[in-house]
Formats: C-alpha cells, structure tokens, sequence
C-alpha cells in the first residue's frame, strides 16, 4: 500500500448519490471510459447507465465494460447485443457455462466496482450496476457506499484495471485494444488528501485487503467503526479487534439484518458471543439491506471499497478498496454510519444473546460447520479460522 498526495476524494452514499454521478462523468467522457462491475442488472439504473455509455460511444470515445459472469449471469444475452452495437466493448470475467458446477475455480470471482474516465475521475467503491430497489426484499435504501477519486492516485489505478482486461481479452480470443491509458491518466494535484489503492488478486495481492485492515486495527488509539454486509473474518482480524477492544478502543461493528444468504448470516452470528464478551458493540441494521464495506479508525484512517471480511472476499475474489488519510473524510464517514446506527439499527446485547435458546444456538452452528465445510472445498484452510 503506497498512499499518494494531492487527491480530492468525494464520498458518495447510496445510489442516490452514486448513479448521478457516474452518470455525469461518463457523460463528460472526451476519450475513455473503463467500467468493472460483480453485477449489472437489466433495471431502471442499469439501463440508465447503459444508456450513458451508448452516448459516450456515439461520441467517440473508447467504452469498455467488465463485466463477473457469475454475479451479471441473469443480464439477458439482448442487453449485452445492445451495447457491443452501439460501439461498447464488453468482456465476461469467468463466465458460467454450468448453472451447477462445483470448480473451486467457480467461486474466484470479479467483485470490484470500479470505473474510470479519461484519467481525470475515478469511482471505487461496493456499489454495483444495480438499482437500490432491485432484489431489495425488506424495503429502503440498499445502504452503501462508494468514493469519487480525482487526483495522481488514478495513476495507481490504471495499470490494474488494464491488466485484468488484457488477461480476460487474450484468454476469451477477443481483439486487445491499445494497452495505455489515455495521456491524461497521471493527472496533477487535484485537493488535499492522501489516498491508497488497495487491491487484491491471487497472485502477487493475495493478502494486501486483510493487511490494510489490520495495520489500521493495530494502529486504532480510540475508535474503530465498521460497516460490512458480509462478515466471518479469519483469525487475525478477529483477534486484532478483540485485542483493540481489551486495550479500551471502542470497537463498533454494523451487520445486516436482513440478509439474502440466511445460512451464512447464521454462521457469521457464531462469532457473536466472542466478540461481545470482549467489549465490542455490535449492531444489526433494520433500515432496508446493508451492503457496504467501510470502515474508519480514530476519524484518520477511512476505507470504502468491495472487499467484505469474509474468506470470499478476503481469500478468493478479486477486490479492490481505496484508503483515505483525511480527517475530514473520515469523520463524515463516521457521522454516516453512527447516524444509521442511531436511526436504523438494533444493538445486539450481550446478556441477551447468551440466553437465546439451544434451537437457535444449534442452527448456528449447522450453519458455521457448513460454512466451513464449503469454504473447505473451496480450498481454503482451515487454519485461515
């Protein structure tokens, strides 16, 4: 991780405040747009961006779009057709040729959300092409969040959405277009801020999220708060924040509620007990579907990105996260989760949750050992527990 000066990074909550944006900047597009995303789904917000895109290559300007064949396989193949006509190229990470397959390869996915455009403006962040209300069962917002990147730290991350379409492209057969990113992709001095960009594959970055994450745990002096939609973290990040929380950090962590994968919120939920006999104040979120992955340490350090900590994100997928060292950023970060906390969440209480009943309890662990065993088969080890 290299933090880099002179960045203006903008936080965006929600599509509400993501989907404009975008939109925006792609629609200000003079010579390349590149768009990486786990999902993109055929609703009001992806038809609208698609429609972005469209325009963009009716203007002329190089429009690229990566797509996980896994999380966009329900995309209709006519949706796809609609954009390679009007000029966009598009790729398929790994793309499913089998609705049931048991490869351990299956589960090595493309989860980053990134997008760049004409290397002035970049977004990273956990949201995908997919509407707040789409698939959203319990109502609300889908509460997420993204960053809006300008600055030389774009510069870092060019050259590796470049290499993944490089190596998508030369093994699917297709045409390779010109590597280099547009001139304008080392810009100068853009604001104030120190940023890194964190990413991770299977090769080189196996274990870079998972040390950003710890190095701002072991550094945390009084505070640390997390928003993760999806979380079962391996030892050492567990064993970090318990250690945190008996040095008198306050450790906050803001889980889902309501979640679209009930056997693994149960596992997660077996971590509970151990966390919450160590001081850290845990909260359930009830305000709609929680699907972020922040976190902010001592209102310095923030991160928003697609990695979940969770042994999917953190050992398989290909992720990507931006750290923010900024006072500013970090506390309204802060403010943003606290004040879901406040409005939108349960506490999940200590005494309470020792006294739920032995059903409850034995259907968490089925759960945790069956989480387990799939993650086995996987490959992950079981030492990584």
């Amino acid at each position: 991780m290299v933090p880099v000066r002179g960045n203006r990074v903008t936080l965006l909550k929600s599509g509400a405040e993501f989907f404009p944006a975008l939109e925006e900047a792609i629609d200000a597009a003079e010579l390349d747009v590149r768009i990486e995303s786990y999902i993109y789904a055929d609703d009001a917000t992806g038809r609208r961006i698609a429609a972005a895109l469209k325009r963009a290559a009716a203007r002329g300007v190089k429009v690229r779009l990566m797509l996980d064949g896994f999380g966009s396989r329900a995309l209709p193949r006519a949706f796809l057709d609609d954009l390679a006509a009007a000029g966009v190229n598009v790729q398929v990470f790994r793309p499913e040729r089998r609705w049931f397959s048991f490869r351990r390869s299956r589960l090595r996915r493309m989860h980053r959300k990134i997008t760049l455009v004409d290397g002035r403006t970049g977004f990273v962040g956990g949201l995908n092409i997919v509407d707040d209300t789409t698939e959203n069962r319990v109502g609300g917002v889908r509460l997420d969040y993204a960053v809006r990147i300008q600055g030389p730290l774009l510069a870092r991350i060019y050259p590796v959405v470049q290499r993944l379409w490089w190596l998508v492209a030369t093994l699917s057969g297709a045409a390779i277009p010109p590597s280099s990113p547009p001139p304008a992709a080392v810009p100068e001095m853009a604001g104030e801020s120190v940023a890194a960009f964190v990413y991770r594959n299977n090769l080189g970055h196996r274990h870079d999220i998972e040390a950003m994450y710890l190095r701002g745990i072991h550094g945390a002096r009084r505070e640390i708060v997390i928003a993760c939609a999806y979380f079962m973290p391996g030892w050492r990040v567990r064993r970090a924040l318990m250690g945190a929380a008996l040095r008198g950090v306050r450790v906050v962590l803001l889980l889902q509620g309501w979640s679209d994968h009930r056997v693994f919120q149960q596992a997660s939920r077996v971590l509970y007990e151990a966390l919450l006999d160590h001081g850290i104040e845990i909260f359930e979120y009830d305000g709609g579907e929680l699907h972020a992955k922040v976190g902010v340490v001592d209102e310095r350090w923030a991160t928003v990105g697609s990695s979940n900590l969770d042994p999917f994100s953190l050992v398989l997928a290909r992720e990507a996260n931006v750290v923010v060292f900024d006072e500013s950023f970090a506390r309204a970060l802060r403010d943003s989760i606290e004040r879901e906390i406040r409005e939108r969440a349960h506490a999940v209480r200590r005494m309470l949750w020792r006294r739920r009943r032995w059903p409850a309890r034995v259907a968490g662990w089925f759960a945790y050992a069956y989480a387990r065993f799939a993650m086995g088969v996987a490959g992950i080890s079981g030492r990584w527990f």
